[in-house]
């Protein structure tokens, strides 16, 4: 599967953004989807996954009850909603898709990653 991440940009403290990742490929709707981000001089961290059914949906403390992530099975798609943006969300995002039932918070078991994009909050 293919993937491909968009909505990244800069934003002050207290804002929103949507990020959006498109996937592609014969069998995209089976995939468990996700998000992972890193921050300058940090390792790679989990934010959200969603299994691919859309009904159970996993997020990192740092971010539960401001940030919702969704999916549309029928455009392949998935959204990670950030409210309440602080600068410690400060990173690169990056969608990931794994073949079974959810996301694997140990990135190396997530085989499939898209390209990043930037999220920057400002204070």
């Amino acid at each position: 599967v293919q993937l491909q991440a968009s909505g990244g940009g800069v934003v002050q403290a207290g804002g929103s953004l949507r990020l959006t990742c498109a996937a592609s490929g014969p069998t995209s709707t089976s995939y468990a989807m996700g998000w992972f981000r890193q921050a300058p001089g940090k390792e790679r961290e989990f934010v959200a996954g969603i299994t691919f059914s859309g009904i159970t949906t996993q997020y990192a403390d740092s971010v539960k009850g401001r940030f919702t992530i969704s999916r549309d099975k029928d455009k392949n798609m998935v959204y990670l909603q950030m409210n309440s943006l602080q600068p410690e969300d400060t990173a690169i995002y990056h969608c990931v898709a794994r073949n079974g039932g959810a996301i694997s918070k140990t990135e190396s078991l997530n085989p499939y990653w898209g390209q990043g994009t930037q999220v920057t909050v400002s204070s």
